[in-house]
């Protein structure tokens, strides 16, 4: 299920901040940002569910920042610019997705990308 569309003015709500664990409290893997030790149900939803919106949030910023980098390397002013193959390769990305990703790129840079 997709969210709704914003119009492009409107600004992204910010989700609760993903904290780093400690090595040691990653290294147990039923452990999962201190999701096990909530006993309150109610405590347990709502931290779940700004664990999700976070996850939700890093991963669309993050994918911006790939569309970015994935643009300026394929930048035809660049003399070491990259092939959307090349791009593709180093991105373990389909060629398609890459030239998609390069345009998506684009967008942002000009200030017309989806979340401009």
């Amino acid at each position: 299920m997709t969210e709704p569309e914003r119009p492009r003015t409107e600004r992204r709500p910010r989700p609760a901040p993903l904290l780093f664990e400690p090595a040691e409290a990653a290294a147990d893997p039923e452990h999962f940002f201190d999701l096990e030790s909530i006993e309150d149900p109610r405590r347990l939803l709502a931290r779940a569910t700004e664990l999700t919106h976070a996850f939700r949030a890093a991963t669309d910023r993050s994918m911006e920042f790939q569309a970015i980098a994935a643009a300026q390397l394929a930048d035809p002013r660049r003399f070491d610019r990259l092939t959307p193959a090349a791009i593709a390769e180093q991105a373990d990305w389909t060629e398609d997705y890459a030239k998609k990703m390069v345009e998506f790129g684009r967008d942002l840079i000009r200030g017309t990308g989806e979340d401009a």
